[in-house]
C-alpha cells in the first residue's frame, strides 16, 4: 500500500484549484443507465471511486470513453447485465446508486451490499423501502439485494417519506422515479448541493424534478429519458480541506474553480475560529490565518445545510490549534472518530466522550506513523502533518485516493513537503484516465 511521507512546519502559500465532486459524479455517472443515448459528463474528477463507478458501469454493458481530460462520454445502449458485482461494490458503497437507475430502466437489479469507509453502519434500508412504494419486489438473495418491477415492468409514482435523511437513499429514488409512471413525491429529501446537480441533469435527459436543495423533492415521470451533457460542480469538501490546510500551516492560499456558496457552513464557521476568508469572485477565496491565531469553537455535525459530517475529521485537525477547549458533536455516524486515536499519537490532547471529541489547543504536534481509517479521516491526518514537527508517515492512503484528485501534487505545488512512497507491488488501475496536470501553482 502506498504511504505518504510529510515534513511539517511549511506555510502553504499560492493558487490552488478544486476539482469537480465526486460525491455528484457518482450518481450522475449512475443515472446514465436510464438512457440508450449519449451522456457526456465534464469536470469528472481523477479519483478512484469514479475509477470503480467507470469499471462497474463498463462490466454491465455500457461504453465509458474518454475523449479529452475529465470528461467521460457514457453510452447504456448495450447494457447485457443487470447485477454491481460484491468485488467492487465491496470498495465503494455509491455503486448502490446503480439499483435505482436498472430498475427503472430494466425493470430488474441485482446490487451487493455495499462497503466503503468503515465510518459505522450505514444500512441501505431506506432505499429499498422507498422502491417498494414505488410497487417494487425487493428481497435479499446471499448477501445480493434483488429488486424487480411490478407486473407490467414499470415503476409506480408514491408518496415517500424518509423516516431520516438520506443522501444516497434521495438520489437513488430520484433516479428511480424520473422513469416511473405518475408523480412521486419525497418528503425529508436530502438538500446537498450533489442532490441539485443530479436533478438539473435529470431535467436536461428530459426528466421532470422539482424541489431539489428543499426536504420536499417532486418527481413527475416519464416514458424515457434521452442524452445530455453537463459539467460536474467543484467539490465542497475539498474546498472545506483547502481552506483548513491554509489556516493550519499559518499559510495563504488563493482557491479557484470553487462555489463559495456550497460552503457557506463552513466559511462561517472557520471565520469564528479566526480565518480570515474573502469572497473574492462567485469562483475565487482568499483564504489566510490571522495575525492573532485560531480560537477554539464548538461545532455539530448536522445534514445540509449544517455543518457537513465530511469535514469534521479536518475541523479536529484545525483545533489542535486552537486556543481554547473545542468540542466536536458527531451526529450522522457513530463511529466517526477514528483518526482521533491517530492524533493522538502525533501529541494532540482530546478525548472521546460518547459522539463527542474535545480537543484542547494549541498543542505542538509532533511527527509519527500513522494510519488512516476512512476517506476524511486520511485528510485530517495529511493536514496534521503539516502542522507537526518533524517527519509524518501515513500508511493506507487508498483511502485519501478515493476522493481527492492527486492531493500530493497540489500540496507540493504550493509549499508542502510531501512525497507518495510507492507500494513495492502495485497493481493497475483499468479504466485509468490521461496523466493530469498539475492543478496547482506556488506565488512567491
Amino acid at each position: 500500500m502506498d504511504k505518504f511521507r510529510i515534513t511539517g512546519g511549511n506555510p502553504l502559500r499560492g493558487r490552488v484549484s478544486i476539482s469537480g465532486a465526486k460525491n455528484s459524479a457518482l450518481p450522475c455517472m449512475a443515472a446514465a443507465l436510464l438512457t440508450s443515448e449519449t451522456v457526456t459528463l465534464h469536470n469528472i474528477p481523477y479519483v478512484r471511486d469514479i475509477i470503480t463507478q467507470r469499471r462497474l458501469l463498463e462490466d454491465i454493458g455500457a461504453t465509458v470513453l474518454t475523449p479529452e481530460l475529465r470528461t467521460h462520454k457514457i453510452m447504456a445502449d448495450h447494457v447485457e447485465l443487470f447485477e454491481a458485482p460484491y468485488e467492487l461494490v465491496k470498495t465503494m458503497r455509491a455503486s448502490v446508486l446503480a439499483l435505482g437507475p436498472l430498475l427503472a430502466r430494466f425493470g430488474r437489479a441485482r446490487v451487493s451490499l455495499p462497503g466503503g469507509c468503515a465510518i459505522g453502519t450505514r444500512p441501505i434500508d431506506l432505499h429499498l423501502a422507498a422502491f417498494q412504494h414505488l410497487g417494487a419486489e425487493v428481497g435479499l438473495e446471499s448477501g445480493d439485494v434483488v429488486a424487480r418491477a411490478p407486473s407490467g415492468g414499470r415503476l409506480r409514482g408514491s408518496e415517500v417519506h424518509f423516516d431520516k435523511v438520506t443522501v444516497t437513499g434521495t438520489e437513488n429514488l430520484m433516479m428511480a422515479a424520473a422513469l416511473a409512471e405518475g408523480k412521486t413525491v419525497i418528503h425529508n429529501a436530502a438538500r446537498e448541493p450533489e442532490i441539485a446537480d443530479l436533478g438539473e441533469l435529470l431535467n436536461k435527459m428530459g426528466a421532470r424534478v422539482r424541489g431539489c436543495g428543499t426536504p420536499t423533492i417532486t418527481i413527475d415521470g416519464v416514458e424515457s429519458l434521452g442524452g445530455a451533457e453537463h459539467t460536474i460542480i467543484p467539490d465542497r469538501i475539498e474546498t472545506g480541506t483547502f481552506m483548513v490546510a491554509a489556516a493550519i500551516t499559518k499559510g495563504e492560499l488563493e482557491i479557484k474553480g470553487c462555489r463559495p456558496e456550497h460552503s457557506a457552513i463552513v466559511i462561517a464557521k472557520l471565520r469564528e475560529v479566526g480565518v480570515e476568508i474573502e469572497e473574492v469572485n462567485q469562483s475565487t477565496l482568499h483564504v489566510r490565518c490571522c495575525a492573532q491565531g485560531l480560537r477554539a469553537q464548538d461545532v455539530v455535525t448536522e445534514p445540509h445545510p449544517r455543518f457537513p459530517t465530511d469535514m469534521q475529521a479536518q475541523y479536529m485537525a484545525l483545533m489542535t490549534q486552537s486556543e481554547g477547549v473545542a468540542r466536536i458533536t458527531e451526529n450522522i455516524f457513530e463511529n466517526r472518530f477514528m483518526h482521533a486515536s491517530e492524533m493522538q499519537r502525533m501529541g494532540a490532547a482530546l478525548a472521546i466522550e460518547g459522539n463527542t471529541a474535545i480537543v484542547e489547543g494549541p498543542t505542538q504536534l509532533t511527527g509519527a506513523r500513522v494510519q488512516a481509517s476512512d476517506l476524511r479521516a486520511s485528510a485530517s491526518l495529511v493536514l496534521a502533518g503539516l502542522a507537526a514537527q518533524g517527519e509524518t508517515i501515513i500508511d493506507r492512503v487508498y483511502h485519501i485516493d478515493r476522493g481527492y484528485e492527486r492531493i500530493e501534487r497540489k500540496l507540493r505545488a504550493i509549499g508542502a513537503d510531501i512525497e507518495r512512497q510507492k507500494a513495492s507491488v502495485t497493481g493497475s488501475l483499468r479504466g485509468a484516465a490521461p496523466q493530469a496536470e498539475e492543478v496547482a501553482t506556488g506565488i512567491n
